[in-house]
């Protein structure tokens, strides 16, 4: 299978493209400073990193090569208010199978994580909620699989790691966590078997 992964630099994308290349898969690594993008010795081969700026929607590359797309964008310290939307409606418009990392506690799930975690995330990225939600919408719009994931920590691959529909997700007295690598898998397990497609799931293990 040959996976895009929108955001390849950062701590989660960096990830997905580990594990994608453990896995056998061919990645197409899209970030907007290529130079970030790690790539393990010796997969060279199996990788190409492309430049992919959201905000440069003429240059972005095509995806037409990849069987799936995974992202893992996020706003970055330097970046203005549109990054989320702008990254899901490119991957919208490339019309191929998505799987979109979200936030748990934004949009349709908002208060899902417990009171004590909706008031951490309103005080900690409250001002970019309402462009999670609203890029959740185009992503789920297009089929794209979106993933509300908890508060994210270092950490190995939990074998217990699971999805739970939203609908079906009960809320917790303490606020969640869980590890980046974990949430990297749950995403490529969904990348190489689609069952979630148009919902929003939430990452637990």
């Amino acid at each position: 299978m040959r996976i895009a992964i929108l955001g390849a630099s950062g701590r989660v994308g960096g990830l997905l493209c580990t594990q994608a290349l453990e896995r056998g898969h061919d990645v197409v690594a899209l970030a907007r400073t290529p130079d970030r993008v790690t790539v393990p010795p010796g997969r060279q081969r199996q990788v190409d990193v492309r430049q992919a700026d959201v905000f440069s929607p003429r240059t972005f590359p095509g995806l037409d090569d990849a069987d799936v797309a995974v992202s893992a964008i996020g706003i970055g310290k330097k970046d203005g208010p549109g990054a989320l939307v702008a990254g899901a409606g490119l991957l919208a418009a490339a019309h191929v199978p998505t799987v979109w990392l979200g936030a748990l506690g934004s949009g349709v799930s908002t208060g899902a994580g417990g009171r004590i975690y909706q008031a951490v995330m309103r005080m900690a990225v409250g001002k970019e909620l309402a462009e999670k939600a609203a890029a959740d919408r185009i992503a789920l719009d297009a089929g794209a699989t979106v993933f509300h994931a908890p508060d994210l920590t270092d950490g190995s691959v939990s074998p217990a790691r699971r999805l739970v529909p939203l609908a079906e997700l009960r809320r917790p007295l303490l606020p969640p966590r869980m590890s980046r690598a974990s949430v990297a898998a749950l995403m490529l397990d969904e990348a190489e078997s689609p069952a979630h497609g148009g919902e929003t799931v939430v990452p637990l293990g």
